[in-house]
C-alpha cells in the first residue's frame, strides 16, 4: 500500500516538474513540414526525422529549417525521452531583408527544450560585418555539460529588386 503511494506521489511530482519546466509558447513556433521515420516500432510511435521551418523574428526575409531527430517508443510518447543533439541547419534570404531591431551577437532566434529538464537546442544569430552575411548556428547545451554538436548557415545579404542589400553591421547593439 505504501509503496502505491509513494508511486502516485513520484508520478504527480514528475507531473508537475514537467509542467513547471514546459516552455512557454512563442509567438512563432516552427512550422512542421514533413517527417521521416528511422526506426519501425510495432506498438508505439517510430523514431523520425522532422524537419521544421523558422522565420527569422528580428530579420525580415530570412527563414531557417533545421531537420532533429525525435525519438518513438514508450518514453518519446510520454515525453520522457532526451532526444540527441544532431540537428542540421539550413537559412537562406527568402525576400528583401529588413531588420526590425539591433541586435548582439550570438543573440538566440529561437530555443527548444530537448528533454525534460536539462537540454535545450538554441538557434543563434550574428553578422560577419566584412562579408555582409547572417550567420546562424544551431546547438545544443545541457545544464552540466555542453554538446560540441552543432551546425551552420550562412545567408550573404543579398540586393532583392532594386534596392541595395542593408549592412548587417549597421543593426549590430
Amino acid at each position: 500500500m505504501w509503496l502505491r503511494s509513494l508511486t502516485g506521489a513520484v508520478g504527480a511530482g514528475l507531473v508537475a516538474l514537467a509542467a513547471l519546466s514546459a516552455p512557454a509558447a512563442a509567438a512563432d513556433d516552427p512550422d512542421r513540414i514533413f517527417d521521416k521515420s528511422t526506426v519501425w516500432r510495432p506498438l508505439t510511435p517510430n523514431d523520425k526525422l522532422v524537419v521544421y521551418g523558422i522565420d527569422d523574428p528580428i530579420v525580415g526575409g530570412v527563414a531557417c529549417h533545421y531537420t532533429q531527430p525525435e525519438k518513438g517508443g514508450i518514453k518519446g510518447t510520454l515525453g520522457l525521452a532526451e532526444d540527441v543533439s544532431d540537428i542540421s541547419l539550413a537559412c537562406r534570404q527568402v525576400g528583401p531583408v529588413q531588420f526590425k531591431d539591433k541586435f548582439k551577437q550570438g543573440e538566440v532566434v529561437f530555443s527548444e527544450r530537448r528533454s525534460l529538464i536539462f537540454k535545450s537546442m538554441q538557434i543563434v544569430r550574428g553578422c560577419d560585418a566584412k562579408r555582409n552575411t547572417l550567420i546562424y548556428m544551431v546547438y545544443s547545451d545541457k545544464v552540466i555539460q555542453g554538446s560540441p554538436k552543432n551546425s551552420t548557415s550562412t545567408v550573404p545579404l543579398m540586393p532583392w529588386g532594386t534596392e541595395p542589400p542593408p549592412k548587417c553591421a549597421d543593426f549590430l547593439k
